[in-house]
């Protein structure tokens, strides 16, 4: 091991999420998300991220027509620092009835506990949009209910539905994420009865309740396909929507009624509902 480490830390604006996708497709190591952005760290220096963090908001303001901001510094750390530091930088998270927290941590008494070691994936339950599903998933999500998390990333919110009882299925079209997930349900002692890297649309079941923690875009994309796979009379979770773009979402899923919305910053988790044909 090197006697010294690199430390990028990424303050964003705004869209969260899609820097979050950006750096899973491009980074070779895991990164910490924070409220305002991220923390890479890495043996060698991270100039080339940083450029390529800037050509990305460079690209979406072209693409959105908005301003982003993005603040990158960069640190050089002494590498016998780097796993105290990292470790003491991931707290433990309550949920609803649910307990997140790494292995290095001791597990609730009283709630129900979910181990999650962060990795490359995104979910660790710290991202608005992942606490804001695990809160419908504790609510909606009952003994017995066959459930299918769509774009499942590390598989939290389906290890949350299994520890409920439900009987669980999961997809992400990134293989990483299924591994991941795979690793992650080991972890805490539970089983996807499938899981494959894919759309929803090679499902083989249908659901009592879908759960797609996604972006607004792939939402009105997949509207259909997360439909055909619903029990009639079943619950759609959709997450990873920003306030502005609710009501576009909304459009492509007029036949469904709105159960629920949980907002958390500027992000908005909808809960909708399936009247019986």
């Amino acid at each position: 091991m090197q006697d010294h480490y690199f430390e990028l830390v990424v303050k964003v604006s705004s869209h969260h999420s899609l820097f979050s996708d950006f750096l899973a497709d491009t980074l070779p190591v895991g990164f910490e998300e924070t409220d305002e952005g991220f923390i890479i760290r890495s043996e060698d220096e991270l100039d080339t991220i940083i450029w390529g963090l800037e050509q990305f908001a460079e690209a979406l303001q072209k693409a959105l027509g908005q301003n982003i901001e993005i603040e990158c510094k960069q640190t050089k750390l002494k590498s016998s620092d780097w796993v105290q530091v990292y470790q003491n930088s991931i707290k433990p998270l309550t949920i609803d009835k649910f307990y997140i927290h790494p292995t290095w941590d001791e597990p609730s008494s009283e709630l129900i506990n979910i181990v999650i070691d962060p990795a490359l994936a995104f979910g660790t339950g710290h991202h608005p949009t992942t606490a804001s599903s695990l809160r419908a998933v504790a609510r909606y999500v009952k003994k017995g209910d066959r459930v299918l998390d769509v774009g499942c990333g590390s598989g939290i919110l389906g290890v949350g539905a299994l520890k409920l009882g439900a009987i669980v299925d999961a997809c992400d079209t990134d293989v990483v994420c299924i591994e991941n997930s795979e690793l992650n349900a080991q972890l805490n002692g539970v089983k996807f009865e499938n899981l494959w890297e894919g759309s929803c649309s090679l499902a083989k079941n249908k659901y009592d309740i879908v759960v797609a923690n996604i972006v607004a875009d792939v939402l009105t994309f997949i509207a259909n396909d997360l439909k055909s796979v619903l029990k009639d009379g079943g619950v759609l979770v959709l997450s990873g929507i920003l306030d502005k773009y609710e009501s576009k979402v909304l459009k492509f899923y007029q036949d469904f009624e709105i159960e629920e919305k949980i907002t958390q910053d500027e992000w908005v988790t909808l809960i909708l509902k399936q009247g019986k044909k």
